[in-house]
């Protein structure tokens, strides 16, 4: 029997990828509970292949339609509720998935390498002649007094236009025979409303980081020691390692590889940080109560690139004084924002490292929740949303890669090493799991 709702259409926005096996479980207990609706999908981790495959086969009440962007969710839901148009609509929807399951299934998968080989085959780093930076300070610190105005030299202005449907690299968009106009009056606006927030403090922006004595276990984890004595563990990091069968010449990477093995006896080390701006969500609101939609999206925007500009502007702060491993560094805007310096960030979450529970650890480790208010959700979420988070590896060959699918045998041995469940990591892996 059919569920009555007060609604006449149910949307889902994926934010994270946890989100995604959260909507298979909502569109699966829609039908159990007989709902009978249409289910609209989208936000930044979606795709129309995991709407078809994952997603609409669960809820076959009614419709589940994966939208884009959210210009288009008004056609959308103007079809569906349309007497005249949503069964040539549907029909049409229903069609193409068919087509999307058809193309996945047929997919050619890539062979996956057992895990003991493919830690086996792991990048040899030339141990024998490095030497590991000693950092500057050790532990965890709060970054005090950051204003806005130190902000504004390192945003990178180019996620702001994908923000609103904008499609081009700054400053070229600007000038672009198609979308040129429109982005030059919304930069322009912009530039009005950043100046408003510097000089009124209107945001406030926070950060804090750490840096800790750490070496290489176990291949995939990371030990790591309260101070330079390194006898006493305070945390235990894993990562997550390729899989998928390469040519014979490969290696098979995991972020643990450019932090120096225990057995090599280098003392290594290995950094985190949260950085978040505070306000962006108060403001918004006071918009809105204002019927102002578009200053609200521009103050979350324009906070969202504020956050990214002060991951960067931390990061070259350890790489030129806390940790010092590049005290000479010297580079442009665009070389940084181009990833031209020594050493990576990479974020849980993120393709170099996709379990979203290391989040947690991470967040212990540096107390981010006092220390500036960054909160993690059950789903491992950051509130404020204007929020960024990760590591800090300093070895010049570090680099940024996707570990792509893993397998189940992967999946065995982290979680027993996680001291977990298989089956409660198996639900934040999913996405990579083959």
């Amino acid at each position: 029997e059919a569920k009555t709702s007060q609604c006449d259409i149910i949307g889902l926005s994926g934010l994270i990828t946890p989100s995604l096996d959260e909507m298979v479980s909502i569109s699966n207990e829609m039908e159990r509970q007989g709902y009978n609706v249409p289910l609209l999908i989208g936000g930044a981790t979606t795709s129309k292949a995991h709407t078809a495959v994952k997603i609409a086969p669960e809820f076959k009440r009614n419709q589940v339609v994966y939208v884009p962007d959210a210009s288009r969710a008004v056609s959308a839901a103007s079809r569906l509720l349309s007497k005249e148009h949503r069964d040539s609509y549907i029909s049409e929807i229903q069609e193409e998935y068919a087509k999307v399951r058809e193309r996945v299934a047929n997919r050619r998968k890539v062979p996956l390498l057992p895990y003991d080989q493919a830690a086996a085959q792991k990048p040899q780093l030339d141990w024998q002649n490095y030497q590991p930076p000693t950092p500057a300070k050790i532990g965890v610190h709060v970054l005090e007094n950051i204003e806005l105005s130190d902000l504004i030299e390192t945003i990178d202005w180019t996620p702001f236009f994908i923000t609103w449907e904008l499609a081009g690299k700054y400053p070229r968009i600007l000038q672009d025979k198609v979308v040129g106009e429109a982005a030059t009056q919304l930069f322009a606006d912009a530039q009005e409303m950043l100046k408003e927030l510097v000089e009124n403090k209107l945001l406030t922006p926070k950060a804090v980081y750490g840096i800790w004595p750490a070496n290489q276990v176990n291949h995939d984890d990371l030990e790591l020691y309260t101070d330079e004595s390194r006898s006493e563990k305070i945390a235990l990091l894993h990562h997550l390692r390729q899989q998928q069968d390469k040519n014979a010449d490969r290696k098979y990477q995991s972020l643990a590889d450019f932090v120096a093995p225990k057995e090599t006896g280098l003392k290594d080390y290995i950094g985190g940080f949260t950085v978040c701006i505070e306000g962006a969500e108060a403001l918004a609101d006071k918009y809105l109560a204002d019927l102002d939609d578009y200053r609200a999206i521009m103050v979350k925007a324009l906070a969202d690139r504020f956050a990214e500009s002060l991951a960067e502007y931390l990061h070259k702060l350890i790489r030129t004084e806390f940790w010092g491993y590049q005290p000479q560094e010297s580079l442009s805007n665009e070389d940084i924002i181009a990833e031209k310096y020594q050493g990576i960030r990479p974020a849980p979450g993120y393709p170099a490292c996709p379990d979203h529970t290391e989040k947690r650890a991470l967040f212990d480790l540096l107390g981010s929740e006092k220390a500036i208010g960054c909160v993690l959700t059950d789903n491992f979420a950051m509130s404020p949303a204007a929020a960024v988070s990760g590591w800090y590896f300093s070895h010049p060959e570090s680099r940024y890669f996707g570990v792509g699918k893993i397998g189940r045998d992967q999946l065995a041995s982290l979680a027993a090493r996680k001291n977990m469940e298989e089956s409660e990591l198996e639900r934040w892996l999913r996405p990579v799991l083959e």
